[in-house]
């Protein structure tokens, strides 16, 4: 029977051989569509710092387009993070404040609360990002990380909306690792994991369980197949197992292409696809 100690074991990531995939996987996706490079939103947070860099070691930093997308109640030092990175990596970098966009709908919908405003925020952003990838020849570079798509962390065609993402098959904590291992800013790495979707707004705070609990759960039972019973006995509280499969089910529809009814017998997102490369 695996152990505790044994799931952070396996957790611990090869750092020099993710870097060699995922810069090979960013090279490989930008050379087969043709196109000059690729823009990411740079928020000061660990993700999109991670994806920038490794795609600044795929490309070489100018062909790596960041943005800044703040609203006008984001926090002064998301700006400031997103930045240093910028500036660290030396990737070309350019402000544009969401907030005119986004208060110009929801002053005809005074009513939205927190989240719907938040979704709001990621999908304003999203859509920039892919305008200026249109206007650049380039592709949408991905941010979201495994722990946050299996949680259904993310807004469908908000952050869970790119061309492609190296950090998909990355838990949180091997996010951390491969960031310390390319030696990002340590402030960047070091700070509370937060969507800066409202003041004072943290992931953990919000998903209710701390990033190292929700990383091993989800490898017990997303890698290793085992029950949420089974993942209890292993001494983890069986409230946050129950919350963590709970929010996995309820949003694993996030995860899906887009459904399409079948009337042929070669549906597309159904059955075989047209080879590309």
């Amino acid at each position: 029977m695996i152990r505790r100690d044994q799931v952070k074991a396996r957790l611990t990531l090869n750092a020099p051989l993710a870097e060699a995939v995922l810069t090979s996987f960013i090279r490989d996706a930008v050379e087969t569509s043709g196109t000059q490079g690729v823009v990411v939103g740079l928020s000061g947070g660990v993700d999109s710092s991670l994806a920038a860099a490794l795609a600044a070691r795929a490309l070489g930093p100018e062909r790596v387009h960041g943005f800044l997308l703040p609203y006008r109640t984001s926090a002064r030092e998301s700006e400031q993070d997103a930045r240093l990175v910028a500036e660290h990596l030396g990737v070309p970098h350019q402000v544009i404040d969401i907030s005119p966009m986004v208060d110009a709908y929801f002053a005809l919908e005074s009513d939205a609360g927190p989240d719907r405003r938040g979704n709001k925020m990621a999908r304003e952003r999203m859509t920039i990002l892919f305008d200026q990838a249109k206007k650049l020849g380039s592709l949408v570079l991905g941010t979201s990380n495994k722990t946050e798509i299996l949680l259904g962390y993310s807004t469908v065609f908000g952050d869970n909306a790119s061309s492609l993402n190296p950090l998909g098959d990355l838990y949180k904590g091997q996010v951390w690792q491969l960031s310390r291992h390319l030696g990002l800013p340590e402030q960047v790495i070091g700070k509370a994991p937060s969507a800066d979707l409202w003041p004072g707004q943290t992931d953990e705070g919000e998903l209710g369980f701390e990033y190292e609990t929700a990383d091993e759960v989800l490898y017990l039972l997303f890698d290793m197949g085992l029950r949420p019973e089974e993942v209890a006995a292993r001494g983890y509280d069986e409230r946050v197992v129950r919350r963590v499969v709970a929010l996995e089910q309820q949003f694993r529809f996030k995860r899906r292409l887009m459904l399409i009814a079948r009337l042929s017998g070669s549906a597309v997102n159904l059955d075989q696809e047209i080879p590309r490369d």
